[in-house]
């Protein structure tokens, strides 16, 4: 898939997150492989709105912020656009060393997870 396909994919897994027909790590384990800074946001993205469950159980105005964040990423790609250079920006430190799910499995997801949580 070249990245145009790959966000619009993206941004269907992040609706399908939203609206609770998947979860958070089983859109995680489907992520495309790809250079793409994008992607690689909104992979962060979602291992953030993953991290925050407990959070976003007890605060509503939290959930509902985040929600919204999420919604706004979904929305702009999957109509194939790049995200805003600020919020790629936002996510960059976290780019070295990630932990692809799509090439080490469930270990690559939590290893990935317990860096990002700590």
């Amino acid at each position: 898939m070249n990245d145009i396909n790959n966000r619009k994919f993206v941004g269907i897994l992040i609706y399908a997150v939203l609206t609770e027909r998947k979860t958070a790590r089983e859109a995680i384990l489907l992520f495309p492989e790809t250079n793409d800074k994008s992607i690689k946001c909104a992979y962060h993205a979602l291992v953030h709105f993953e991290a925050d469950a407990e959070m976003r159980y007890k605060d509503i105005e939290y959930r509902e912020a985040q929600n919204d964040y999420l919604e706004y990423l979904a929305q702009t790609l999957v109509e194939g656009k790049l995200l805003p250079q600020n919020i790629i920006s936002d996510y960059e430190k976290y780019y070295k060393g990630i932990a692809n799910p799509w090439q080490n499995g469930i270990k690559g997801f939590f290893k990935e997870f317990l860096r990002f949580i700590n």
